[in-house]
């Protein structure tokens, strides 16, 4: 993508020069145009009716023009009129006695005077100063804190503003209980104080993206009745060095003076991360990190203030921000149970209108390893889809639907394969669900569907496991490489060719085999040696070998062997059931759509006529159903 090059940026000096010429033209031009207004101009025989009756003052000859001062009891105005014969104008005015005078003072009003010299002046370089500053604020990419230098902008929240309760997060039971000690701690105080013991200083919630930390961090204020402060941690990192451990002074100070209080730091992980070995004072984050550390040795922990933070990188914290005496306690909010997803189905579901007859047990089962961000997302889909369709309610339909929404995307209705390609992919996703089926310790069949999607999907097949696991065996891993294979098998069984639909099949297949040589202790040769570490377990795992290059390249060799042995498996009970590979195929490919009822129907339906001693179909005499 081509981007453009942004304006250079003009310098302060430029913004100086416009203030300079703002001044002189005020002087040349308006404080002239001010002070003629206090001069009358006449003509030239009312000049000479005032010289002859005596009533001139002073009078001042310019080249072309007199002026002249006139007294009226103690007010004295100036006139100006034109000359026209110089020495008969002189000898008059000699005869009259008229003083001359070199400069005839105009009639101004001292206080005009203070202001066009003083106060407008001031009052131009204070508002050209307050632009520059926000320019100066935008430019930095600081928000509204760029230029307020020292100052915390931490976002404050009462239970009077957000009324955010423990009854509004649902499936974080174990989370809740280790925070509702502090609420009790905040509302009884001096039960703790008459046994001797002191509440942790700091909680640090740690857990995958969108499992409702900030949420319980929330809560908390709320259940307590306390003022909640919550800043990010990138509103530390600041362009000038200082700044940001100025700024954590500030919030403190501020804890401080409302305690009983909780200052919420959420991504903590922007300036707690690890300090490396390079000796450098002037680094602006570890200065941030230094004075947070100290911040929390210095507070009184008694007053009441409990520092909660959020992140979903722990492993790359400092270790000193962790010790005991800072962030005491360490509260997993994991990704939620199947109990949990239920009940948080069951809280946003308030938030809608939904059909009375909803089984959100069946949502949970199927919206495995979703978050409660996710979760939320479901429900709101569900939501929209009523509105498009002009429903005044969501459904059972609408939910289900709304969990492929967020797994594979949605439907792309103007992508529309050719007869061939539907054909493929048609035999590719039975191909799944019939090496699934056929298989023990495998999970259920739920849909299978050859609707692409906006993920570039052309299909999939969902397995909806019946109950919650949490341990797999070396079975079940075997099985689930077995089914990750099916669709290529199928290819290769029924069109003697293969394409690149199975390059995410590949992709899940290659990772799981990996995974159970290097990390879960399922190879003989390596036995229970790890050889790969997991880093930022909350943030997709990556993972890092920890072996030789020698051992690397076996490794590699046995997971091959291990796929190519799960992917004979497969294409082995597609042979063995080629008939309903043909069956299930033409029905998906007539419908695009079936049910995992639908399927396990069709698959446990003999055929109708059954011939006695028949050879067993072999994938070269196999052909595609006529569809």
């Amino acid at each position: 993508m081509e981007v453009k090059d942004k304006k250079p940026k003009k310098p302060i000096m430029f913004y100086y020069a416009i203030v300079i010429v703002v001044l002189i033209l005020l002087n040349t031009l308006l404080v002239p145009s001010i002070a003629e207004r206090s001069i009358k101009e006449v003509r030239y025989d009312e000049f000479l009716n005032d010289l002859d009756g005596g009533k001139i003052d002073e009078v001042n000859l310019d080249d072309d023009t007199i002026y002249y001062t006139v007294k009226d009891g103690d007010k004295t105005q100036v006139y100006k009129t034109g000359r026209i014969n110089d020495l008969q104008e002189v000898e008059r005015l000699d005869k009259a006695k008229v003083k001359f005078a070199k400069e005839i003072p105009t009639k101004q009003s001292p206080i005009l005077t203070f202001l066009l010299s003083w106060i407008i002046p001031i009052a131009i370089f204070l508002f050209i100063g307050n632009w520059l500053s926000k320019k100066m604020m935008s430019g930095m990419g600081g928000g509204a804190g760029a230029m307020s230098f020292g100052k915390s902008n931490a976002k404050v929240y009462v239970k009077s503003t957000n009324g955010i309760m423990f009854s509004d997060v649902a499936g974080e039971d174990e989370a809740k209980d280790l925070l509702t000690e502090i609420v009790d701690y905040l509302h009884n105080p001096d039960r703790y104080r008459e046994i001797g013991a002191s509440m942790p200083k700091g909680a640090l919630l740690v857990g995958p993206p969108g499992t409702g930390k900030t949420l319980l961090a929330k809560a908390v204020a709320g259940e307590a009745n306390v003022p909640f402060f919550s800043i990010s941690g990138s509103e530390f990192v600041e362009m000038f060095v200082g700044m940001g451990a100025a700024k954590v002074r500030d919030l403190f100070k501020q804890a401080n003076e409302k305690a009983p209080c909780i200052v919420f730091i959420d991504e903590i992980d922007t300036i707690g991360k690890k300090r490396d070995g390079n000796i450098s004072g002037n680094d602006e984050r570890e200065q941030t990190l230094n004075q947070l550390l100290t911040e929390m040795d210095g507070f009184d922990g008694s007053k009441g203030v409990v520092i909660l933070a959020a992140t979903n990188r722990p492993d790359s914290l400092d270790a000193a921000l962790l010790r005991p005496g800072r962030f005491d306690r360490r509260i997993p909010v994991e990704l939620p149970d199947l109990q949990g997803r239920e009940e948080i189905l069951k809280v946003h579901a308030k938030k809608i209108k939904i059909s009375d007859n909803v089984d959100f047990r069946e949502i949970a089962k199927a919206a495995s390893g979703a978050s409660g961000a996710e979760l939320a997302n479901i429900v709101n889909e569900a939501a929209l889809r009523a509105v498009r369709d002009r429903r005044k309610f969501a459904t059972q339909a609408d939910m289900e639907e709304s969990i492929e929404v967020v797994i594979a995307g949605y439907q792309k209705k103007n992508r529309v394969l050719s007869e061939k390609e539907k054909l493929i992919v048609s035999y590719h996703e039975i191909g799944h669900a019939l090496v699934a089926a056929m298989q023990t310790d495998s999970a259920p069949v739920h849909k299978i569907t050859i609707i692409p999607r906006t993920s570039g999907a052309l299909g999939y097949t969902m397995q909806v496991e019946d109950g919650e696991h949490f341990l797999m065996s070396k079975e079940e891993l075997e099985n689930k490489i077995a089914t990750f294979t099916g669709g290529r098998a199928a290819e290769e069984l029924i069109f003697h060719s293969v394409t690149t639909g199975a390059s995410n099949d590949i992709e899940q297949a290659t990772k799981l085999a990996r995974g159970m040589i290097t990390r879960f202790g399922m190879s003989d040769e390596f036995d229970m040696v790890a050889m790969e570490n997991v880093t930022n377990q909350y943030l997709g795992g990556d993972t890092s070998l920890a072996c030789s290059f020698e051992t690397q390249t076996l490794i590699d060799k046995r997971v091959v062997e291990l796929v190519r042995k799960q992917h004979e498996k497969a294409y082995k009970i597609l042979q063995e059931n080629i008939g309903k590979l043909h069956e299930l195929a033409k029905h998906l490919f007539e419908n695009e759509t079936i049910t995992g009822e639908e399927f396990m129907r069709i698959l446990h339906t003999p055929f109708p006529q059954i011939e006695e001693n028949r050879e067993p179909q072999t994938a070269e005499a196999a052909e595609p159903a006529e569809l």
